[in-house]
């Protein structure tokens, strides 16, 4: 199943609509597929697990030797006569390997079902990254939207206070009332400098898994293909998620690594045949007058038995190894299980409160509104103290906050969620950014090669660095959603949640 609609589908709201030259959630995870240095890690160690199956191959296919040697004799027994001075030998073995007890057999079996469970983890592992970057990308539009609110607040509460003082000139307010004003001030500016301090960390954290620094960033796609429960998702879940999947492979490769063990203790049959040239150079029997031959060759043919009788108890303790090797894999299944399992419905329970919190902030916004628009109109003629504005003021800041951090949560526990059901790959995101890596085509090209000089350049580096880039800033590069922003206040429009709020 694509999701295409996951990145061209309609946002939820943060911010209002930005310029179309802002940067989408599809063109960030391209920037990371093709340049995140952890994922272009986990493709060369898939690439090099490939290598495992030529590698077990090799054992069961003919060797072919050849041995020369050079000599010298500098010095010879006096009572020798015929040795020679000097003299070069060469030697060709050929040994075609008949029976191994079934070791070629189990370690190529192993070695392909590991390469199964490399893919599968390489899967995982865009996941991974995936779910990283959708969480960079949603905290760095949350935290804007958050300095944003804060550098909007302490605007608001230095305009409280210059009307404070005013009025105190005039003797309509206490020194009381100036000093509260002050106060609320500092700190909506302390509470400024933090936010500012977390969207700076934000934006770094965007760099370190994208490569490049974000700019304006566009709104993000609904998510799609959502479950309707959470059995549901863990249902999809236990039959898709790569680090299963992955597992299981593992625990399938440590029972043929048991087979590969037992073989230590059966006997072995290889057909040898060998051949051998000797060259005295001239020199053997020159200090004699019988005539010698110089040169020869040699050859032979036959069968080789190995028989291991005793070997110290290693082949058993191998198999014992192996053994429990497997049960450990089989235990790591049960442990990827239960994982799966928790994070299937931690991310929905997330997703699912995270949008009753957005439901409810949404009315606490609209009502907070209206709230401070009274408060004030009722200070206006008496009614109400300075005081009583500030907690307004402070009250509608803390049901921004939390609506901005809901959608947020909303947004990548749902990502998490898809995440866990095995729907959140490059498979599934439909990414334009070129053709994706393909792991099986590198596996088809080396897992019959057979030839010993049949290396390969060396492949490219594609994980790119971060080093030429600037250090970050706490700039906010957007606008409010008039959803977020106090003024102005409508009057006309009721307080609703969900689909029916204005300017969801």
């Amino acid at each position: 199943m694509r999701f295409l609609s996951l990145l061209s589908g309609s946002a939820i709201l943060l911010v209002t609509a930005t310029p179309l030259s802002a940067e989408t959630l599809r063109e960030a995870l391209v920037k990371a597929y093709t340049s995140n240095p952890t994922l272009a890690a986990q493709r060369a160690n898939l690439r090099a697990i490939d290598e495992n199956v030529p590698i077990a191959r090799s054992q069961g296919l003919p060797g072919v030797q050849l041995q020369s040697a050079y000599t010298e004799n500098v010095v010879k027994a006096a009572n020798s006569f015929v040795s020679p001075d000097r003299s070069g030998t060469a030697n060709a073995t050929l040994s075609v390997p008949l029976y191994a007890g079934g070791a070629v057999r189990n370690s190529v079996r192993a070695a392909k079902t590991r390469v199964e469970g490399g893919q599968l983890s390489l899967r995982g592992t865009e996941s991974d990254l995936f779910s990283a970057v959708v969480g960079a990308y949603m905290d760095v539009i949350r935290d804007e939207a958050i300095v944003g609110l804060n550098t909007q607040n302490v605007r608001v509460l230095d305009v409280n206070l210059q009307a404070s003082r005013d009025r105190f000139q005039v003797g309509d307010l206490t020194r009381t009332d100036v000093a509260q004003s002050e106060a609320r001030l500092a700190l909506a500016q302390s509470q400024l400098q933090t936010a500012q301090a977390r969207l700076i960390s934000s934006r770094e954290s965007y760099i370190r898994l994208i490569g490049a620094a974000p700019g304006r960033l566009d709104l993000p796609p609904a998510l799609p293909n959502m479950p309707g429960d959470p059995d549901n998702a863990v249902s999809v879940a236990l039959k898709n998620n790569p680090a299963l999947l992955a597992a299981a492979k593992d625990r399938d490769a440590a029972g043929f690594d048991i087979g590969t063990a037992r073989a230590n203790r059966l006997p072995r049959i290889n057909a040898n045949i060998g051949g051998s040239y000797y060259n005295y150079l001239g020199t053997l029997g020159s200090g004699t007058a019988s005539a010698v031959g110089q040169t020869g060759t040699a050859a032979t043919v036959g069968l080789g038995l190995t028989l291991p009788l005793y070997q110290g108890g290693r082949p058993a303790a191998q198999i014992r190894q192996a053994q429990d090797t497997r049960l450990q894999a089989i235990e790591r299944v049960t442990e990827t299980e239960r994982s799966v399992i928790s994070q299937a419905r931690s991310a929905y329970a997330v997703w699912k409160s995270s949008l009753e919190v957005i439901a409810s902030s949404e009315v606490a916004v609209n009502a907070n509104k209206l709230s401070l628009e009274g408060v004030r109109a009722e200070n206006s003629v008496g009614n109400r103290t300075i005081l009583d504005i500030l907690n307004a003021e402070q009250e509608l800041l803390n049901s921004q906050v939390t609506l901005v951090t809901a959608r947020r949560d909303a947004y990548v526990a749902g990502f998490a969620l898809l995440a866990s059901m095995g729907r959140a790959e490059a498979r599934d995101l439909g990414l334009d950014g070129g053709p994706l890596y393909d792991p099986v085509r590198h596996y088809e090209s080396v897992r019959n090669k057979i030839w010993d000089f049949a290396s390969e350049p060396d492949p490219a580096v594609t994980g790119t660095r971060t080093t030429d880039t600037a250090a970050q800033t706490s700039a906010v590069t957007r606008t409010l959603d008039p959803m977020l922003d106090s003024r102005p206040v409508d009057r006309s429009a009721k307080i609703t949640a969900g689909e029916q709020t204005p300017n969801r």
